[in-house]
């Protein structure tokens, strides 16, 4: 069985960070007993969402990413 190498580790650990920041600020305060409007901002329907697609996307990429053959 073939580890990845060290730099697909690193791109990894970037996609992941990157998918975090994206459900970040996709998360904030509940709208409860009381409306708020803050649950249809920009931030949280489309600027978090596409964080976290592009940080899936770079995930693949590191997965199935090979360095230069030497």
């Amino acid at each position: 069985m073939k580890t990845l190498p060290k730099l697909n580790l690193i791109l990894m650990a970037v996609s992941v960070i990157i998918i975090v920041l994206g459900f970040a600020l996709m998360a904030g305060e509940p709208s409860g007993e009381v409306y708020n409007p803050d649950i249809f901002s920009f931030r949280r329907i489309t600027v978090g969402p596409m964080i976290s697609l592009f940080g899936f996307v770079c995930m693949i990429f590191a997965i199935l990413f090979r360095g230069k053959k030497k």
